[in-house]
């Protein structure tokens, strides 16, 4: 009984792509220079977690460091971009019945605390897929997120 499942996008973006784009959103909102709409939706994500702000401020160093579960250190990169991929799901709808599960939770306990527990299914459901060697639940992922 596997559910609905989708295929990975065919652009993936290296760690250090993705470090560099959230330090240059975070560059660009602090210079006030014009933001493309994925700078802004980072942007909005990055001001709302200030204690990264360090860490943005510094490109090279960002994409040196290393935030293995060893270092025991959260990775501020893998936190925003969970935010990103599940405002993009929630734009979308894909799967569908995130955007209705996501605002059942908004309507409970507030936005950033929303994503915050749809980050755990997501979490979930990538760790699954990538244990069994299967594509992605998303009828899991959404049963999760609605149980929340």
């Amino acid at each position: 009984m596997g559910g609905q499942r989708y295929n990975t996008p065919m652009f993936t973006p290296s760690s250090h792509d993705v470090r560099r784009f959230f330090c240059e959103a975070f560059r660009k909102q602090r210079a006030g220079e014009v933001l493309t709409p994925m700078d802004a939706i980072a942007a909005d994500w990055i001001s709302r977690h200030p204690e990264y702000a360090d860490v943005l401020s510094d490109a090279d160093s960002a994409i040196a460091r290393d935030y293995s579960v060893e270092g025991g250190q959260a990775n501020p990169f893998l936190h925003l971009s969970m935010h990103l991929s599940i405002a993009e799901q929630v734009s979308i709808d894909q799967p569908p019945g995130i955007r209705a599960a996501h605002h059942a939770l908004v309507q409970r306990i507030g936005e950033h605390d929303a994503h915050h527990q749809i980050m755990e299914c997501l979490g979930e459901m990538i760790w699954a897929s990538q244990r069994n060697g299967t594509p992605p639940d998303t009828a899991a992922y959404l049963a999760c997120v609605r149980r929340r």
